[in-house]
């Protein structure tokens, strides 16, 4: 019943995840905003301008070509978007993958189990809180199962007793026998309620003070 109870708590695994996956993102967007800031504003790119206003008053270059740094800039600056995006979809891959996927099937089992459907079961394949969750879920199916089980052990044991009880009562005498045998069957029954009062006590309850 309390296998988990003793378990050590995950260390924040997936606290560490969702930090790396920002700074990764954090990261790769840095060090394109310093190249970028570092293009513009450098010494290279001015002296390039310099030169190509200075051979376009000598008529040396087309209009065009002027601004040629420029345009390698900006093609640049594209290249470097494209690296930030690739970096955003290798990031968002991965989330969907150890973030969302695992989700959906927690709550996809926790509805089949909240519809009756105890035998959902959750295997999540990784060391950190999703996993530990899961676990959790699992652990609650199973209690159920168990609550269940006994509660129908408990009811057939009454509907035998009631029914042995009826059938003694209808006899003339009753025997000593089948005293005994309805002492028997009422110890019986008591043991099976005993199980039920400690698995039952093993939860603590929704109430309302009143």
């Amino acid at each position: 019943m309390n296998e988990y109870a003793g378990k050590k708590k995950s260390k924040h695994n997936l606290q560490r995840t969702m930090i790396i996956y920002f700074l990764l993102i954090g990261f790769a967007s840095l060090l394109v905003g310093v190249e970028f800031i570092m293009d513009t504003h450098g010494a290279e790119l001015k002296q390039a301008l310099f030169s190509n206003f200075e051979k376009h008053s000598r008529n040396e270059i087309s209009p065009d070509e002027v601004f040629a740094p420029i345009d390698k800039l900006r093609n640049k600056a594209i290249l470097m978007i494209a690296i930030i995006m690739f970096v955003m979809i290798i990031v968002l891959t991965m989330f969907i993958k150890n973030i969302t996927e695992p989700l959906q099937h927690m709550i996809e089992a926790s509805e089949g189990i909240s519809e009756g459907d105890l035998s959902q079961t959750i295997k999540i394949h990784s060391n950190n809180e999703l996993a530990e969750l899961g676990n959790v879920i699992n652990e609650m199916s199973s209690n159920l199962q168990e609550i269940i089980l006994l509660s129908q052990n408990m009811c057939s044991s009454g509907v035998d007793f009631v029914a042995k009880t009826s059938s003694i009562l209808e006899h003339e005498t009753v025997t000593p026998e089948d005293i005994q045998n309805v002492r028997e069957e009422i110890l019986y029954l008591k043991e099976e309620l005993d199980m039920l009062s400690e698995v039952i006590e093993y939860f603590n309850f929704y109430s309302v003070d009143k």
